[in-house]
């Protein structure tokens, strides 16, 4: 997987903005492999009734019919925890984190979040921003949808796809404070592809961005 480079700097980062004029109304982290479950005995009444307990064995939570389908499967087969309503749950928290910290210029907090490219092309656009002596303001309004898009195995490392759509409100202001792009007044739509990568052997149990798009 080959991180996806800045076409013009926060554009490129975040993905792509269509106008919305509404006023403003650890991260995603897999879980280490743990052993299955196992069955329960039935339990027995004094009377010598035998009661069956519920079955307990975790159920998958993968939707059928999708392009991810076959590749959460093999994700699944892979890392028996793993679990697509916890992943796209952790998905939104860490864009959150990563959005947020792109904006405050908190490289510390990047770091163990994305791959070695696609932190280099964060840190680049920030270091152009620092350069010019601009200052970018960014309020997350809210996290209209995530969804896997697709998902794969190559080898032990499981790479999952996702669209993210979010309302933002974002300015970037010169040394001066004024702003030189972006409205503080008005909230934008921004839908992001961002794949996620993670060591199904590996005891972190951390996912990592590894690649950003714009959709098409």
């Amino acid at each position: 997987m080959v991180a996806a480079f800045l076409v013009f700097r926060l554009r490129s980062v975040l993905g792509k903005r269509t106008g919305n004029e509404r006023p403003p109304t650890d991260p995603y982290a897999g879980r280490d492999d743990a052993a299955p479950a196992r069955a329960e005995a039935p339990e027995a009444h004094d009377d010598g009734t035998v009661v069956s307990l519920p079955d307990r064995t975790p159920q998958s939570d993968i939707p059928d019919g999708t392009p991810a389908t076959e590749g959460l499967k093999s994700i699944q087969a892979a890392d028996s925890a793993f679990s697509v309503t916890e992943f796209v749950e952790g998905v939104r928290m860490a864009f959150e984190m990563i959005v947020t910290s792109f904006a405050n210029g908190d490289r510390e907090t990047l770091r163990p979040l994305l791959s070695d490219e696609v932190y280099e092309n964060f840190a680049g656009a920030i270091v152009e921003r620092e350069t010019r002596s601009e200052t970018m303001e960014m309020t997350l309004v809210g996290i209209r949808e995530a969804e896997v898009l697709e998902a794969s195995m190559d080898g032990r490392v499981a790479f999952v796809t996702t669209k993210i759509v979010s309302e933002q409100i974002e300015v970037v202001r010169d040394a001066a404070g004024e702003p030189v792009s972006g409205d503080p007044t008005k909230v934008t739509t921004v839908t992001d592809i961002w794949t996620f990568a993670r060591n199904t052997r590996s005891r972190n149990p951390n996912w990592t961005l590894v690649a950003t798009e714009a959709p098409n």
